[in-house]
């Protein structure tokens, strides 16, 4: 079956419309994700990024729908209040961005335009002030859980290896931001070089693949981790305690993209949806599939005593894109805490 873009957002679209026919607490539903760009595909793969606000937020806030082994509905819910005022919602690294252009597929009440509207009033919401008040927030998120890795007394396993690269995650999203949307999970070290440049900071590039532990490994030992990394998903699939982002429907879409973005022009960007996903597994893992994945973070620095100089590493990349903002701010005529 050919899969293109239009095809899709025409499911999107369908799924909507059945959805709110039979649920009448949904209020508005819009597409947000990679299918708002040209090129979705990633190894042939995408996902429908789906949310749907409902008056009063369900107990299950995410979905996965499986349409075919490569491509899913990926179905967030939200309730109404969770959407700020316009003036806090302009300052939201996420929900701002998610809310400042989606496609709208569906609406009840009229509050999507207003906000909309206020978010783009002015056009104030991609200017210096409000994109430095976004960068903050995003990279005080990463300082906060970078600090709850300075106080660790223990040897770091999955759950610390997990929080070490969501501080990174937020880090690198932090100079994402200063030119634009945050930059999602498998794209993630893609499409850094891009953003580092149009922050003037490409050195920030290196950086970023070090802490990941990129230079201690080589692209063909990565591809021989992938057979490992998928035994693992598969196990963690049937574990009840899993990551809800561990799931049989999203296999191919994390593997494929994976193997793409190892044969692709930066192999070794493939390393974050990897270990990323490898580690969310390995948090309910044992035996030697367990002992596979801390094998792999072993040889990246990511576990034993080399972790420590890893979270001191983090600590200084923090602190120089801190600085970047404070440039930035300056440069502009800005207090240097602007957005704090």
């Amino acid at each position: 079956m050919r899969v293109t873009r239009d095809s899709l957002i025409r499911i999107a679209k369908e799924t909507t419309q059945e959805r709110v026919f039979n649920d009448p607490e949904i209020i508005a539903a819009y597409l947000t994700g990679s299918l708002l760009s040209a090129e979705p595909m990633l190894g042939g793969t995408a996902d429908i990024d789906l949310v749907f606000v409902y008056k009063n937020l369900p107990a299950k806030t995410r979905e996965f729908v499986k349409l075919t082994p490569d491509f899913h509905l990926d179905i967030s819910r939200r309730a109404k209040d969770e959407f700020k005022s316009p003036r806090e919602l302009r300052g939201d690294p996420w929900l701002g961005f998610e809310m400042y252009a989606p496609m709208l597929l569906y609406e009840r009440e009229k509050f999507f335009d207003f906000l909309q509207a206020s978010l783009r009033a002015g056009f104030e919401f991609e200017q210096p002030p409000l994109m430095l008040q976004r960068c903050r927030t995003m990279l005080s998120h990463g300082r906060g859980i970078w600090t709850d890795l300075t106080e660790l007394d223990k040897p770091a396993g999955p759950k610390e290896v997990r929080k070490y690269m969501k501080s990174l995650f937020h880090a690198i999203n932090t100079v994402a931001e200063i030119s634009g949307s945050p930059i999602h999970e498998r794209r993630l070290l893609l499409e850094f070089p891009a953003r580092a440049e149009a922050a003037k900071k490409p050195e920030m590039v290196a950086a970023a693949y070090g802490l990941i532990g990129a230079n201690n490994t080589n692209v063909e030992k990565v591809k021989l981790w992938v057979a490992d990394w998928k035994e693992g998903y598969k196990l963690a699939c049937d574990k009840e305690d899993v990551d809800p982002r561990i799931h049989a429907t999203r296999l191919n879409y994390y593997e494929k993209a994976i193997k793409a973005l190892l044969e692709g022009d930066t192999p070794l960007s493939a390393l974050w949806p990897l270990l990323h996903t490898w580690t969310l597994s390995a948090e309910v893992l044992s035996g030697d599939h367990f002992q596979f994945w801390q094998n792999a973070c072993s040889e990246l620095g990511l576990l034993g005593d080399s972790f420590a100089e890893r979270v001191e590493g983090l600590d200084h990349f923090i602190d120089e894109i801190e600085a970047t903002l404070d440039e930035i701010a300056t440069e502009n005529g800005l207090d240097a805490f602007a957005g704090v």
